[in-house]
């Protein structure tokens, strides 16, 4: 039976990286019918919170991941990894240097490995010094604790990321002294950013909970990540994790770095906000609203998501598109401004659909329109010359959803108000 792991480390949020490599062994798992394992990684005890592995598991049931059984925790096994240290020492593998206990690196040799995305590299033990495997102050060095545990769950395939090949040749060395088998390896290549440089602070966020908070849906996330460096073939780019399972194959992952791309990740996102229904993503927007300070009655909400769930990248971007249906105390584009409102004739077409908008008493958007079409008939105008800037006068931007859909939710009254208002407004300094 497939036993993969992952081992997340509880001293910060979870990295776009980790949650990818996460995403990668959970398909495995689950595509060969195995088991896929927690192992938390908090030796170091300064760094390590209870509160950031909380937010890790999070994340990972947020993105649709499950695992099987219990976490194991590496800082309840010190006693472990000490026993099995003080066993090589016994055995004459490993030496003291003060409180320390290292293992004695057998020169002048070759060490192979068949990596399932890489193929055939090859270390030599010339290189590689003499590996601590219990520290003086009595905590694990990672090398020797990850192989302790790995051989305990019976791990059958690592997979990680490009950076830990380097340990590779150590970790073989060690599950040959503990005279156990090595695992397969498969070592992904690194996230990069647009840019090509290693995924960093400086190209925005990176933890998963900054997206959580940016307005990203789960599907859209683990969709984007487990494309980045493996395809489901036939152009194919959204995919479930249900139906990504039934196709994943660690063969076909690619041993080219992948890119980042945050673009890509809001197209992934605005593709899966269309298909969610206005129940759905409701609670998600209504929070956005909340910690915006906007508050409005649930019904006008879920008329407004859905106008603008077509139109929206993240369920963020809401507040800031329907700001003007809440509050006066919106922003004005500026440019805007001065291309509809400000051009010759524009003010004086508000006026006048204003004043016929008057005598509309059912403010529907049929009803709008059909007002608006007999304007541009009868003053042999373009709907340009209508449309730009009554949305300009009513929104404040040069964007939104259909016009006469906004002017219907806005409502008669406060449409009115705002376009005779702009109408009279003085060219901006």
């Amino acid at each position: 039976m497939t036993v993969v792991r992952f081992a997340p480390s509880p001293t910060g949020f979870l990295h776009l990286g980790s949650a990818r490599t996460a995403i990668v062994n959970w398909l495995y798992a689950r595509h060969t019918g195995g088991k896929f394992l927690l192992r938390v990684e908090d030796t170091d005890q300064v760094r390590s919170d209870a509160k950031f592995l909380e937010e890790i598991l999070e994340d990972l049931k947020w993105m649709g991941l499950d695992w099987d059984g219990e976490p194991i925790y590496q800082s309840k096994r010190f006693d472990v990894y000490k026993e099995k240290a003080e066993s090589l020492l016994a055995e004459g593998k490993a030496y003291k240097e003060g409180d320390a206990i290292l293992y004695k690196v057998e020169k002048g040799r070759a060490i192979e490995i068949d990596d399932e995305i890489h193929g055939k590299i090859v270390f030599n033990t010339d290189e590689i010094k003499d590996q601590v495997m219990m520290k003086s102050d009595g905590s694990p060095a990672y090398n020797f604790c990850c192989v302790v545990d790995d051989v305990e769950l019976g791990i059958t395939h690592t997979i990680r990321g490009d950076d830990h090949i380097s340990n590779t040749p150590k970790q073989i060395l060690f599950y040959e002294a503990l005279g156990e088998k090595p695992p397969k390896f498969a070592h992904m290549p690194l996230m990069m950013g647009a840019d090509g440089a290693k995924l960093s602070k400086r190209h925005g966020a990176v933890s998963i909970e900054e997206y959580k908070k940016d307005g990203f849906l789960p599907e859209a996330m683990a969709n984007y990540l487990m494309l980045l460096g493996w395809s489901p073939g036939e152009g194919k780019e959204v995919i479930s994790l249900e139906e990504a399972v039934k196709i994943f194959e660690l063969k076909n992952m690619s041993d080219v770095q992948a890119r980042f791309d945050d673009q890509k990740l809001r197209w992934f996102n605005a593709e899966y906000i269309k298909t969610q229904t206005t129940e759905d993503l409701y609670p998600l927007i209504k929070k956005h609203l909340d910690d915006g300070g906007i508050t409005a009655e649930e019904d006008k909400i879920k008329e407004l998501i859905e106008l603008y769930k077509v139109r929206i990248k993240t369920t963020k971007d809401f507040v800031d598109l329907t700001r003007s249906f809440f509050t006066e105390e919106y922003p004005i584009d500026e440019k805007g401004l001065r291309k509809y409102i400000e051009k010759e004739g524009n003010k004086e077409n508000l006026k006048i659909f204003a004043k016929e908008l008057e005598k509309v008493e059912d403010f529907t958007p049929e009803n709008i329109e059909t007002v608006c079409r007999k304007i541009m008939e009868e003053k042999e105008l373009k709907a340009a010359q209508i449309i730009h800037p009554t949305r300009m006068a009513i929104s404040g931007r040069t964007d939104g959803a259909g016009l006469f859909e906004m002017m219907q939710v806005l409502g008669k009254e406060k449409v009115l108000e705002r376009m005779k208002k702009t109408a009279v407004l003085c060219p901006p300094e």
